[in-house]
């Protein structure tokens, strides 16, 4: 059902999506996804908090996998932004992620997006000590990394998309 819920939030937000186009993608009745989840609101902010499973859940293995020994922050760091640009390589994950922020006005979905930052920013925090700069680094690149990806830039063959995609 989650799944079904970034897949369907992704495309069209939280304003543009309907629960019976999530129940559709699901395989279940409308009523059934109203069994789960009180409201709209609170089935957005359960799949934030899912992506955000998703995330750190990822991220921590692909840092575990790439450095099981001696793991330097820098070797965690490029081991992580691996796992990243390859979970937004899903582009459900990566347009959930930018509709997440949009609706992050809404109460309930902006505590829910809040609380994901944070533990990401805890970490990434633990990848890379305690440098609050390099966290922002961190986030600074991801961002890019996200507009790159969402506007195709690496088959752009202008000055300014080679700029912003390294390439």
């Amino acid at each position: 059902m989650l799944e079904a819920a970034v897949a369907c939030f992704a495309r069209k937000g939280f304003y543009g999506t309907t629960t019976h186009e999530i129940a559709e993608r699901a395989g279940i009745s409308q009523p059934y996804v109203y069994r789960l989840f009180a409201d709209k609101q609170t089935l957005f902010a359960r799949t934030v908090f899912h992506v955000s499973e998703l995330m750190a859940n990822t991220l921590a293995a692909h840092v575990a996998e790439a450095t099981p020994v001696l793991r330097s922050p820098e070797a965690a760091l490029r081991a992580a932004r691996s796992a990243y640009g390859a979970l937004i390589q899903d582009r459900d994950v990566l347009r959930f992620l930018m509709q997440a922020n949009c609706a992050a006005d809404e109460p309930l979905i902006g505590e829910a997006v809040r609380t994901c930052y944070a533990k990401q920013v805890e970490l990434v925090r633990e990848l890379v000590g305690s440098d609050d700069e390099a966290v922002r680094h961190w986030f600074a690149a991801g961002m890019l990394e996200n507009v790159t990806l969402s506007l195709g830039l690496a088959d752009i063959d202008e000055p300014w998309a080679r700029t912003l995609s390294g390439h």
